[in-house]
C-alpha cells in the first residue's frame, strides 16, 4: 500500500503530506531551472532563434500562468493530489523533450507543456499546502519548501557547470581563486535536459506510488468566484507579481548591460543566491511564525523601496551584486501572503482561490516587460524608481493587514467582531 511504502522507503522528515510537498518542490526546481539555464544558448545554437522567436516563446510560457484559474474545472475529475502529480510529470516530460526537438514549432509545444505542468503544479501545491499543513506550522513548512527548491536548483546548476562547458568551469574556478581541480566534460543539451526532466518525472511517479491520499478537512468549492472580503489578498498578490517581473526581467539585465557581467559571473551570483536561500529561508519562516504576517510584509516592502531605488543610482558592480542578492532573499517573505490568506479564508475556498490568485499574479507578466522595456530604452533608472513606487503601494497595503488576521478580520478596516458573510 502507498502509506506503507512511504514508511518503509522514506526518512522520517519526508513522510506525511509535509514531506511529500517538500520532495515535489525540490523536483519542480530541477526541471524548471534546468530548462531556464540552458534555454537561451539552446534556442540560438540549435534552433537559430532571433529576438522575435524568443519573445514569442516567452509569451507562450506565460499563457498557462495567466490561465491557472482553469485548474478548478479539472477538480471534479481529478483529486488535487493526483492533479499535482500529473502536473509535475508534465513539467518533467516537457523539459526532458526540449533538447530533442530544436525547431520553432516543436519548442513552442514543449515550452507550453513544461509551463502548463509548472503552473498547474504550483496552483495545486499552494492549495494542498494551505489545506494539509496546520496554520501554526505553515510559515516554517513553506520555508522548508523554499529551501528544498533552492537545493534542487543548486543541484542542477552544479550538474550543468560540471557537464556542459569545460571552459565555463575553468573560468568559474579562476574567478573564485580556486586551484584548477575540475576540468569537466561536455554532455551537450540533450542529455542535460533529459536528466533534469527525467528526475522530475521519476519523483512524480514515486510520490504517486509511495504516498497515500491525504484527505483535506473540508470539501473544496469547485467553481470560480471572487470574494469581496479577500480583496486585500488579491491586491497583495497582484503587486507581488509586478515586483517579480521587475526582478526577473530588469535586475539581471542591469547586471549585464551596465556592469558587464558575463555568463560565469551571473551563474556565480545565482549560486550565492541559492546558498543564501538554503540557510536563511528557515529563519524567515520562523520570523513570520513568531511576529506575524503584518510585520514580515512591512519589512519586505520597506526593504524593496530601498533596493529598487538603489538599482536606479548604483554605479559600483559590487554594490549592485549586493542589492541583487538582497532582492532575491526578500522573495522568501512572500510566504507571509500565503499564510495571511490561510488565516482569513473559508477552508472550502482554498482550491478555487489558489487558481484565481495565480492568474492575478500573472496579470503583470503580460504588460510590464513590454511597457517597461520602452521606458528602459530612454532611462533605465526610471524603471527602478517606478518599482520603488510600486513597493510603496505594497507597503500601504501591508499596513492594512491586521496583527491577528482571521475570518471577519481580513483588514484593519474591518470592524471588530464583524461576522463573516455567507459564501456567494
Amino acid at each position: 500500500m502507498p502509506g506503507m511504502m512511504a514508511e518503509r522507503f522514506l526518512p522520517r522528515f519526508l513522510r506525511g503530506p509535509e514531506g511529500m510537498l517538500v520532495l515535489m518542490a525540490c523536483a519542480m526546481s530541477v526541471s524548471l531551472y534546468g530548462w531556464f539555464t540552458l534555454l537561451n544558448n539552446f534556442v540560438v545554437e540549435r534552433a537559430a532563434f532571433t529576438g522575435r522567436e524568443i519573445g514569442f516563446l516567452q509569451s507562450i510560457r506565460e499563457i498557462p500562468g495567466f490561465l491557472s484559474f482553469l485548474a478548478i474545472f479539472l477538480l471534479p475529475y481529478f483529486r488535487e493530489q493526483n492533479l499535482a502529480f500529473l502536473s509535475l510529470a508534465m513539467l518533467g516530460i516537457g523539459t526532458a523533450a526540449t533538447g530533442f526537438f530544436p525547431t520553432e514549432i516543436a519548442l513552442y509545444l514543449t515550452t507550453f507543456t513544461m509551463s502548463l505542468g509548472f503552473h498547474y503544479y504550483e496552483t495545486m501545491n499552494q492549495s494542498l499546502t494551505l489545506q494539509l499543513v496546520p496554520k501554526s506550522e505553515t510559515p516554517l513548512h513553506l520555508a522548508r519548501q523554499l529551501k528544498a527548491s533552492s537545493i534542487g536548483t543548486l543541484g542542477i546548476f552544479i550538474v550543468i557547470i560540471l557537464c556542459f562547458d569545460e571552459k565555463a568551469l575553468v573560468a568559474l574556478q579562476d574567478l573564485l581563486g580556486l586551484p584548477l581541480v575540475f576540468t569537466g566534460f561536455s554532455l551537450g543539451f540533450e542529455p542535460l535536459y533529459l536528466i533534469a526532466g527525467t528526475f522530475t518525472l521519476a519523483v512524480a511517479i514515486f510520490c504517486k506510488a509511495c504516498y497515500p491520499y491525504f484527505e483535506s478537512r473540508e470539501i473544496q468549492h469547485k467553481k470560480l468566484f471572487l470574494r469581496r472580503r479577500y480583496w486585500l489578498y488579491y491586491a497583495l498578490t497582484f503587486m507581488g507579481g509586478a515586483r517579480r517581473q521587475i526582478f526577473m526581467v530588469f535586475a539581471g539585465f542591469l547586471m549585464v548591460e551596465k556592469f558587464g557581467y558575463d555568463v560565469t559571473t551571473i551563474t556565480l551570483l545565482y549560486l550565492v543566491n541559492l546558498i543564501a536561500n538554503i540557510w536563511i529561508a528557515p529563519y524567515i519562516g520562523r520570523f513570520i511564525q513568531l511576529l506575524g504576517e503584518r510585520k514580515a510584509l512591512i519589512l519586505e516592502y520597506v526593504g524593496l523601496i530601498a533596493i529598487f531605488a538603489g538599482y536606479a543610482v548604483v554605479d559600483d558592480h559590487r554594490m549592485a551584486a549586493g542589492l541583487y542578492i538582497l532582492d532575491h532573499l526578500f522573495f522568501a517573505f512572500a510566504i507571509a501572503i500565503k499564510t495571511y490568506f490561510q488565516k482569513i479564508a473559508d477552508p472550502k475556498d482554498i482550491a478555487s482561490t489558489a487558481g484565481v490568485s495565480f492568474t492575478i499574479n500573472h496579470i503583470a507578466a503580460v504588460g510590464i516587460p513590454a511597457v517597461f522595456g520602452f521606458i528602459w530604452i530612454n532611462n533605465p533608472g526610471t524603471v527602478f524608481y517606478i518599482g520603488s513606487a510600486m513597493a510603496m503601494v505594497s507597503l500601504v497595503l501591508a499596513l492594512l493587514v491586521p496583527r491577528h488576521p482571521g475570518p471577519g478580520q481580513e483588514t484593519t478596516l474591518a470592524s471588530p467582531g464583524l461576522a463573516v458573510q455567507p459564501a456567494d
